[in-house]
């Protein structure tokens, strides 16, 4: 039961974040004969970017840095409607990507922790998931020809691959200064769980031609509401083990069907 409602109340936090601008977004497209402009614009293709990565573990401290890695898939777009200024689209993608995390071994003083040969110590752990994310998204300028600025918000899926982990020591290896955090647990456990959920958030500009396509740049967040380790009471990370990725990433669209209208532009 206490596993329950732990899972209850984040979904039910992600439908308060998500609904209003759900709302926002797509309440108006039942009236768009009387205020909205009708689109029924189709665009499919590719993105790729680069992705950085760090894991929030609950009841400990593992100081972190960002953990580098590519991202890249397939990308759709539907644009149903501009309303007043606003261009009006529900994007999806499934991608794969490379994140985990990287670990700052530190001392007190916050130095390197250095081995006896005098190699500081380093540990990655690199994992693959096929991740889906599904936004809405609006747009201001042009459609067409020229610079749309954009904003776009939405629940992200994430399906587990595979795990390697890089590392140059053992635990319990004497060394020549003590790391001021003994957690180390995360270092020899595998991911429990495989499936993964949050909300992604992103912000860009395109650039289309009517003859080329569209070609958007972007710098997305994405907070994962679900944890990679179990999260009872009796479970080592009880809380939270949960990924934080921040990515940078170019896309490249071309329009499939177009609505027939003279007047965009």
């Amino acid at each position: 039961m206490a596993i329950y409602n732990k899972v209850y109340s984040k979904v039910g936090r992600w439908v308060k974040w998500l609904l209003p601008f759900y709302l926002f977004v797509f309440l108006p497209f039942p009236v768009s004969a009387q205020i909205g402009e009708y689109r029924t614009d189709l665009a499919v293709g590719v993105n790729g970017g680069y992705m950085m990565s760090s894991v929030g573990f609950a009841n400990a401290t593992v100081p972190q840095k960002q953990l580098g890695g590519l991202t890249g898939g397939l990308s759709v777009r539907y644009t149903c409607e501009k309303y007043f200024k606003s261009i009006c689209s529900i994007v999806a993608e499934v991608n794969i990507a490379q994140t985990g995390w990287k670990e700052d071994i530190l001392d007190a003083e916050n130095a390197p922790v250095l081995k006896l040969d005098g190699e500081a110590l380093a540990y990655e752990r690199h994992m693959t998931y096929v991740q889906i994310p599904f936004m809405a998204r609006m747009g201001w300028g042009r459609e067409r020809r020229g610079f749309q600025a954009f904003f776009q918000l939405g629940p992200q899926l994430g399906v587990f691959l595979n795990e390697s982990t890089k590392t140059n020591f053992t635990i319990g290896e004497p060394t020549q200064n003590a790391r001021v955090s003994n957690v180390v647990a995360q270092d020899t456990m595998a991911v429990e769980k495989k499936f993964d959920y949050g909300v992604a958030v992103g912000a860009g500009l395109e650039f289309s031609h009517p003859k080329v396509g569209h070609f958007l740049l972007e710098g997305r967040y994405y907070y994962g509401l679900g944890n990679i380790y179990g999260n009872s009471k009796s479970d080592y990370f009880s809380g939270k083990s949960n990924f934080g990725q921040i990515v940078i990433k170019a896309t490249y669209l071309f329009d499939l069907i177009r609505t027939k209208n003279d007047k965009i532009k």
